[in-house]
């Protein structure tokens, strides 16, 4: 049985289709519908915020409602990231822009999608900068990117600025369970957990992350374990039990654990310190100040890493510094 490429990635497939659909972002959509009821009114758009959160599919959604279903033949979409040059700007997006006009119909305007534009050289949004004066009257513009302090003034003062927060761990949830019952995958609650923690608010990993770990698990009952092989980190309770025996004084012992984590799973010294802070911020036992100050050694060993410091070592000073920590209650 063929599929086409749409088909079969998940986060494609269950793209949504209408504003109505976006998940999360309740504020930001509420708000471009109303923006969206004269569609000639509607100014430039730029949307700011963390990889998928639902950025692109926004724009989507917007050529759509003003193009129907002629919105892919009206809709220039560009990754301003692979195609950040002067050039571009001045070639295909200027030329889409000047003859829009005569093929639109009963259509508003040509739409340009600029995803990734904080990407753009500084020439390059320079000559987008005068592009969007010229053009008003037959395109408009959704510039997307994750830092708008990293997009020039003069455009940011042109368009109406629009931020994407992170989504909430709940949504994203409720989002994977709904795509797992309609592909037919036995999933486990432990299981969309794992996945959700690994996506920090990144709703697109985490579509991609459970189609893989779909794959991997074929027939059998999609849990942790499987998860956590998919996504390369190591399972929560590991992590958990070196960091009580450093913490119990066993020092010696965590380290075993710690050296088992790098070379069982592989794992690079950054992903072990993330899901070191992850696991102290759940751990019930620890006092609340002492995983204040635990948070704050973990970010200088952190710091350490990215200076290029030894893994092996940083990660064993950071385990002797967890160890100062101990105290009898814990085991």
């Amino acid at each position: 049985m063929s599929f086409s490429e749409e088909a079969a990635m998940w986060v494609e497939k269950y793209r949504p289709q209408s504003l109505e659909k976006v998940v999360d972002q309740r504020e930001t959509v509420e708000s471009l519908k109303i923006l969206l009821k004269d569609p000639l009114t509607m100014p430039h758009l730029l949307f700011s915020g963390p990889p998928g959160t639902g950025k692109t599919t926004v724009a989507l959604c917007i050529a759509r409602i003003l193009q129907g279903d002629l919105w892919r033949d009206f809709t220039l979409e560009l990754n301003a990231s692979d195609e950040r040059g002067i050039n571009t700007v001045r070639e295909r997006v200027k030329s889409f822009s000047r003859h829009a006009v005569g093929l639109l119909g009963n259509i508003p305007f040509g739409l340009i999608i600029l995803d990734e534009s904080d990407q753009m050289t500084a020439e390059a949004q320079t000559a987008l900068r005068r592009i969007m004066e010229t053009s008003f009257r037959t395109s408009r513009f959704i510039l997307i990117c994750n830092y708008s302090s990293r997009i020039i003034e003069p455009i940011q003062s042109r368009c109406a600025l629009f931020r994407f927060s992170t989504l909430k761990t709940e949504d994203i949830a409720r989002h994977l369970q709904f795509i797992a019952k309609n592909e037919g995958v036995n999933t486990k609650e432990e299981a969309i957990r794992s996945i959700v923690d690994f996506s920090e608010g990144d709703l697109r990993r985490a579509i991609n992350t459970l189609q893989a770990a779909t794959a991997y698990a074929r027939e059998q009952p999609l849990d942790e374990r499987v998860v956590t092989k998919v996504v390369g980190q190591a399972g929560p309770k590991e992590v958990r039990n070196m960091i009580q025996k450093a913490m119990s004084g066993q020092f010696e012992k965590s380290r075993e654990l710690l050296y088992e984590l790098m070379t069982k799973h592989g794992l690079a010294g950054s992903d072990i310190i993330r899901q070191i802070h992850r696991e102290i911020t759940r751990m019930e036992e620890i006092p609340a100040k002492e995983v204040a100050d635990l948070a704050q050694i973990v970010a200088e060993y952190d710091y350490r890493l990215v200076e290029g410091a030894n893994e092996d070592i940083q990660l064993s000073a950071l385990l002797a510094q967890f160890a100062r920590f101990g105290s009898p209650h814990r085991t």
